[in-house]
């Protein structure tokens, strides 16, 4: 079986979607399957970045996926859509049994509806959704996201030989946007273990100077993240506990400068580190094993790997009760939920945590040996392979 992967991002690239991708194709290969990626030339959207000249010259990752990649345009201002001209042809050119699209309302979409109605190629498509309201990069973004939801998104979801969500929350806000959907399956991610974290000297902690506690967030710097909302909870909790810092570690998403700017007003600009991204995965799991927790608390998450990437360290968090958040972690037992864009109940749930170590250890404890087993990139490649022969083979019409 020959499998298409279509991605705006794919590696060297930062991000969940990005990762998921990468960690399903190289399965997939090993079980023989031949599984390709077709992506654009970005590293990153916002800010507008494209990959370096090494790995467009190269045709494969380092683990040997196939990837080609497509020149990526730009729309005008703060649109930030990218548009890749032609793509309907090179998957024709490739002849794939299935086209698998990854991320809803993208142009990859549109060619693999022009590929189903004039080639006959079936596509899924593995939404990784976000509601319009919730999306970062700006107003002219949203009001183009609108005019898809409006015009456009019920064609490409309808003619999906299947929809893939993560979470019962992302089929649900899916059907408010078309009337019809396809057959759905959902199929969470899988977790990715990072390699053993340093320790001692080469701690994360005695590396970047940070002789006390502190709280940890992982993530895109974006404006959908609740940053603002975090920094105006840390500020509250900053007289009473004089040692806390707070670590804000991802790259930027075009929110970095106004969270710089925003810890200069509250007056809690020596007590947080912007670290940016952490190539190094084993300084990245020390980060989360010493810090006193993870705190994401996001307007929107479709899921929150790093939630499973916390929980795997042993670590409790504290997050928002929004989109797949409370499918993936346990109030009460793995962490503790609170209303997004409650700085008040952000700053309680995590003063409860730091003045109950013993609560915040065995939540640590619940979410590394119930909650991060769940989820496989093994059984994720199982479903999909389940969901591949059926498209391919429908039982009726056997």
């Amino acid at each position: 079986m020959k499998v298409l992967h279509v991605a705006t991002r794919f590696y060297p690239g930062p991000g969940g979607v990005e990762r998921h991708v990468r960690e399903v194709a190289l399965r997939q290969r090993k079980q023989g399957i031949d599984a390709r990626v077709l992506t654009s030339d970005l590293f990153t959207e916002i800010p507008w970045a494209r990959l370096p000249r090494e790995s467009l010259e190269s045709s494969r990752t380092p683990e040997g996926i196939p990837v080609q990649h497509h020149h990526a345009y730009a729309l005008a201002d703060d649109l930030h859509y990218p548009f890749l001209p032609g793509l309907y042809f090179d998957i024709r050119r490739d002849r794939p049994d299935i086209v698998h699209v990854h991320t809803y309302g993208t142009y990859q979409g549109f060619s693999a509806l022009a590929g189903t109605v004039l080639s006959e190629i079936p596509y899924v498509l593995t939404a990784h959704y976000h509601p319009t309201w919730s999306i970062w990069g700006g107003a002219g973004r949203k009001r183009l996201r609108q005019v898809y939801d409006r015009h456009l998104a019920s064609y490409v979801l309808e003619h999906a030989a299947r929809l893939i969500v993560q979470t019962r929350e992302e089929e649900r806000l899916l059907r408010e946007v078309a009337a019809r959907l396809p057959r759905v399956a959902i199929v969470p991610p899988g977790y990715t273990p990072l390699p053993p974290a340093y320790e001692g000297p080469k701690g994360f902690g005695a590396t970047f100077g940070l002789p006390g506690p502190f709280l940890l967030f992982v993530g895109r710097l974006a404006s959908n993240k609740g940053l603002d909302v975090l920094l105006t909870a840390f500020a509250q909790l900053a007289d009473t506990y004089p040692d806390l810092s707070l670590v804000v570690v991802g790259e930027d998403g075009g929110a970095r400068s106004e969270t710089i700017s925003r810890t200069a007003s509250l007056g809690v600009e020596g007590r947080v580190r912007m670290m940016g991204f952490i190539q190094d995965e084993r300084m990245l799991a020390s980060a989360y094993r010493e810090a006193a927790m993870l705190v994401l608390p996001s307007e929107y998450e479709a899921f929150g790997l790093v939630l499973l990437e916390s929980m795997a360290q042993g670590r409790p968090v504290v997050s928002t009760s929004v989109g797949g958040i409370p499918e993936v972690v346990e109030d009460g037992k793995s962490g503790l939920l609170v209303p997004p864009r409650d700085a008040p109940a952000l700053a309680r749930a995590i003063r409860t945590l730091l003045e109950d170590p013993a609560l915040a250890g065995r939540m640590g404890e619940f979410g590394r040996t119930v909650t991060v087993p769940k989820y496989t990139w093994e059984g994720v490649v199982s479903q999909l392979s389940r969901i591949y022969a059926d498209v391919l083979n429908p039982r009726g019409a056997q």
